[in-house]
């Protein structure tokens, strides 16, 4: 394919992805919601992914703190592990990896499902019933991943602080009610609100990105490759955004 047809097939999609966002807003206001759908989607996007999002940052809280400890011994400033694990977490990583862990879960499980209701016509049948497909299946899914990201993120910071403290209170005996003064301490309200609205972006994010490759048209053997395109452009742009984000917040709050 030439660059120009790469540049074209870019922009097409840029632009069928505008449209597709317009309609989810359109109908997020406009429709009416099932509360058992939207129950049901915000269980397996959020409560499934519980586990996952707990191991994954418990160890990562472990690795920060062995790895900024090597850092702070040369200065004797060990004690600072707490204020580095809890700002790195909430500002940062607790976020996009909240996000990369729920696009590659549930944006590829989102994208299997809607792309084999598309194959087999079931999104025809909703739309000759009088069934708005967008306001049936996708919405639920835009709010349930929104809900469900903060809560997460909120999840996977306390795991990430508690696995710190067990490396501060094991390898350097930092007390208990020391290492958490110390975490409090560094927290300020604008580490906790830019991770929240980071996450809230991040859960659009998916969602838009997973159910536009649900609904575009490709055949049964084409499956694998659209679930691998929906979790790669969602994570190529959670890293975007995030850049976008912090540097927006940075720029705010200096």
């Amino acid at each position: 394919m030439g660059i120009i047809k790469r540049i074209e097939s870019f922009f097409n999609y840029v632009g069928n992805l505008n449209i597709f966002v317009k309609d989810i807003f359109f109908w997020l206001f406009s429709g009416k919601r099932n509360i058992k759908n939207l129950v049901r989607e915000i269980a397996f996007i959020g409560i499934d992914s519980f586990g996952l999002v707990s191991l994954i940052s418990f160890f990562v809280g472990i690795i920060i703190a062995f790895q900024t400890a090597y850092q702070l011994r040369i200065f004797s400033s060990e004690i600072y592990i707490a204020s580095l694990v809890a700002l790195s977490l909430t500002r940062e990583l607790g976020p996009v990896l909240g996000a990369l862990i729920v696009a590659a879960r549930s944006g590829a499980s989102i994208t299997a499902q809607l792309g084999a209701m598309k194959i087999s016509e079931q999104v025809d049948a909703l739309d000759i019933m009088g069934v708005e497909p967008i306001n049936y299946l996708v919405v639920p899914k835009f709010i349930s991943l929104v809900v469900s990201m903060p809560i997460l993120v909120i999840y996977a910071d306390f795991l990430g602080i508690i696995g710190g403290y067990i490396v501060g209170a094991t390898k350097f005996a930092i007390p208990f009610h020391f290492y958490f003064k110390m975490t409090f301490d560094a927290l300020v309200y604008k580490d906790i609100v830019s991770g929240m609205l980071k996450s809230v972006c991040f859960g659009a994010i998916i969602a838009f990105i997973s159910c536009f490759e649900g609904f575009r048209p490709f055949s049964s053997s084409d499956v694998a490759k659209v679930v691998t395109n929906s979790v790669v452009r969602s994570f190529i742009l959670i890293i975007i955004f995030d850049s976008i984000m912090t540097a927006f917040f940075y720029f705010i709050f200096i």
